[in-house]
């Protein structure tokens, strides 16, 4: 699995040092939590005491590389020269601070940072600047070397959305408001978005008939879908259209690294196009180029944002149907701690890799099949989706421009679904309460990303650093702690 289209962050280390107390003491310090980091990290030989130095810091870690700084406080830190460090820093930052070691040292030995710290955290407020400050951001090498580990994913999350541009094709279908769009939030994220007609892309796919790498990218398809490989006949328009698509992102991402998209796969995509998108998204999303169905915009934004976070595949449901009673009493109740609220399936046509189902076979779209002739609805990835946790989550900007998310951590069963599309149980604690007072209540729509494994830590922070109010981050409330809008007399 090769996901490219994301950033490494190259992390720099930085020890401030406030003057009355000795320098030595914060650069050791620094020195023995780069040795107790078991990743990569640059450290920055200035050590931080005054405006000058800052300059050189920064100096020293633009030309190291890196992306990503993290402040020590190896003693009480000077707070001016510090937070400008964040300030003028071209990327995510992080600030914290040293414990002290030995009792036996607490006269030339002690530094003081847990008193610095929050010197640092109220300047970082007056100057209205963003820094990562982990949960408790004092300690001892071994730990401030852990925090930082966290920090990792959060500033790749962050450095590869600065540099995001999203492609969309066509607006949304009819009756989809759900997945209304509000840009402005995007450009206040450092988002870029190229919004195209489906005339634009027809046309480029039109182009490419005949392109000789079709045949390839048609023995790729094979390869994967083996015995599931149901219409083999409509393999090669699905290659001329995949083709399309990536050409468009080397010709449209401009000055942008990364890219996410997102496309109108209805109601004239099938009769025009001849098939439908999904098995390509799906094979898109599997390389890290998320694709989102229905021109679902700040969908595409958040699978974006958890393949980053979890360096994994993602995919993005309906958060479609009940559990029939019957299963739940069958299959789950006794054998799972949930209750029948506490399940439901998510689903999709057909958009989720591969590698996320437990089989999978390439068919043609049941629903539009309905209304159209079956010939033309070929090409969606059905299967059940792979059991073990889940995130659930998604990041959203509201019609009057709020932004706000949430996340809930759970798992899929290891229930065969009996269904059809990509689809899977889902089982989230108190989700019947989360349903009504989050995704009900504030008004999300039906699609959310699902990350493969428990990422809720994360990108809780990735959303606040975004700037998004703590108050709006919402997730799954235990039993017996009630949302605002919950009645308690229920």
């Amino acid at each position: 699995m090769n996901l490219s289209n994301m950033p490494q962050a190259k992390l720099g280390i930085v020890a401030v040092s406030r003057n009355c107390f000795p320098k030595s003491l914060s650069e050791n310090r620094r020195k023995a939590v780069a040795a107790a980091y078991k990743g990569e990290i640059y450290e920055c030989p200035t050590v931080v005491e005054n405006e000058m130095d800052m300059k050189q810091a920064l100096k020293e870690l633009r030309e190291a590389g890196c992306n990503a700084l993290v402040v020590y406080l190896g003693n009480f830190g000077p707070e001016t020269e510090e937070t400008l460090l964040v300030k003028y820093f071209h990327g995510p930052a992080m600030v914290v601070a040293a414990a002290e070691e030995r009792g036996d040292n607490l006269v030339q030995g002690r530094g003081d940072a847990y008193c610095g710290m929050l010197n640092a955290s109220y300047n970082l407020k007056l100057r209205e600047l963003k820094a990562y400050i982990p949960e408790y951001p004092v300690g001892t090498p071994e730990e401030v070397a852990d925090m930082i580990a966290e920090f990792e994913p959060i500033a790749r999350a962050i450095v590869a959305i600065k540099n995001l541009k999203i492609i969309s094709f066509g607006p949304r279908p009819t009756d989809f408001l759900a997945c209304n769009a509000p840009i402005k939030r995007l450009y206040d994220l450092g988002v870029e978005i190229e919004e195209n007609s489906e005339l634009d892309l027809f046309e480029s796919f039109n182009k490419h008939a005949g392109d000789p790498r079709i045949e390839g990218i048609v023995k790729e398809m094979e390869e994967e879908l083996g015995e599931g490989n149901k219409k083999p006949e409509v393999l090669p328009k699905l290659a001329q259209y995949e083709i399309t698509l990536l050409d468009w992102v080397e010709a449209h991402k401009g000055a942008r690294q990364y890219v996410a998209l997102t496309t109108k796969c209805w109601p004239a995509f099938q009769t025009q196009f001849g098939f439908v998108p999904c098995y390509v998204n799906s094979r898109l999303t599997g390389r890290g180029l998320p694709v989102s169905c229905e021109v679902d915009i700040w969908g595409t934004l958040s699978e974006f944002i958890g393949t980053v976070v979890s360096q994994d595949i993602v995919t993005l449901l309906d958060i479609n149907n009940t559990v029939p009673a019957d299963m739940y009493n069958d299959e789950i109740k006794g054998k799972f701690n949930y209750t029948h609220k506490d399940t439901f399936m998510g689903f999709h046509c057909g958009n989720t890799a591969s590698q996320k189902l437990s089989f999978c076979s390439m068919k043609y779209q049941m629903i539009m099949a309905r209304a159209l002739p079956e010939e033309v609805t070929q090409g969606t990835l059905e299967g059940d989706i792979i059991p073990g946790d889940i995130t659930f989550y998604r990041l959203q900007s509201t019609a009057d421009c709020k932004l706000r998310a949430y996340i809930a951590h759970g798992e899929v069963l290891p229930v065969a679904t009996r269904s059809f599309g990509a689809i899977g149980i889902f089982a989230i604690p108190e989700m019947g309460r989360f349903y009504r007072h989050v995704l009900v209540e504030k008004n999300y729509p039906h699609h959310g990303a699902v990350a493969f494994g428990h990422f809720g830590k994360a990108l809780y922070e990735v959303f606040k650093y975004l700037g998004i109010d703590v108050e709006e981050i919402d997730y799954n409330q235990p039993k017996g702690t009630l949302y605002p809008t919950e009645n308690p007399f229920a």
